[in-house]
């Protein structure tokens, strides 16, 4: 394998590796109806502020959101949408197994 093909696989696997939280796949949730501020998205997931700002931290660093400071507070939007795509995908993986593990798809 190339090094470029070797970088190439390596960043996307740091995107992988950020949305792999459970707190980082709501908050990509919750930003695909709009964006929040990390005061909103606090009280939604009930942690600590420092605690919701790293999980936003991870999610900026690999691409997926962008921040907007305004005052005293920062807002968040995703970057790119189209990482909706994936979490259908994922969806449709989660259905197929429960096909496969138990006949019906259960949600």
């Amino acid at each position: 394998m190339k090094k470029f093909d070797k970088d190439r696989y390596r960043t996307r696997a740091d995107v992988m590796k950020a949305l792999a939280h459970p707190t980082r796949l709501f908050i990509v949730d919750e930003l695909s109806r709009g964006e929040k501020c990390v005061c909103e998205l606090t009280a939604m997931i009930g942690d600590d502020t420092s605690t919701v700002s790293k999980h936003l931290s991870v999610l900026k660093n690999s691409g997926l959101v962008q921040d907007d400071k305004r005052g005293l507070q920062v807002y968040y939007t995703l970057t790119c949408p189209c990482v909706l795509n994936f979490m259908f995908c994922v969806e449709t993986v989660i259905d197929e197994r429960a096909k496969w593990q138990y006949g019906s798809v259960t949600k």
